[in-house]
């Protein structure tokens, strides 16, 4: 039996718990320093703090998710976290916003967009190789319609 047929998922039902959810999030805030220092003039520090506050906001949100019984998608606690914490009457949340305004979520979204361009899946690959010459002038068509109506409405509204 090869190394590959024996792996084991890390739990049980092929989720992340919230271990591994804050170890990823901490890999991506990574990601995300490096490209707020390099694209914005804000400092390393700078865009660490605000960082770190929006790992713990995350973190809060996971928690909630894992131990309310109300059951919510992970991205509804975590946004709910976010903005009781920016709440103008809620203590300290103008020292969160100033901290976190540090952050360009531009650079936030552009490396989960390109991993989410370039991640594909052996379902995906198999859907190709059945479809042929025929899905490739599909996707053309779509993306070049899609570019074309979006540049019509920036037109037409902006």
């Amino acid at each position: 039996m090869s190394d590959a047929e024996t792996f084991e998922e890390p739990t049980t039902d092929g989720k992340f718990g919230l271990a591994e959810h804050g170890a990823a999030l901490i890999v991506v805030s990574l990601i995300a320093l490096v490209g707020n220092t390099v694209a914005t003039e804000n400092t390393l520090p700078q865009g660490l703090v605000g960082l770190i506050i929006l790992w713990v906001m995350c973190m809060i949100g996971l928690l909630m998710t894992e131990y309310i019984p109300l059951k919510l998608p992970s991205v509804a606690w975590i946004s709910l976290v976010g903005i009781l914490a920016t709440l103008p009457w809620m203590p300290g949340s103008a020292w969160i916003v100033d901290k976190v305004s540090h952050v360009n979520f531009l650079t936030l979204a552009t490396p989960c967009l390109a991993y989410a361009g370039i991640a594909i899946s052996r379902r995906e690959i198999d859907i190709a190789k059945t479809s042929g010459w025929k899905i490739a002038v599909v996707a053309v068509l779509v993306m070049t319609g899609t570019y074309v109506g979006s540049a019509l409405v920036a037109q037409m509204f902006l």
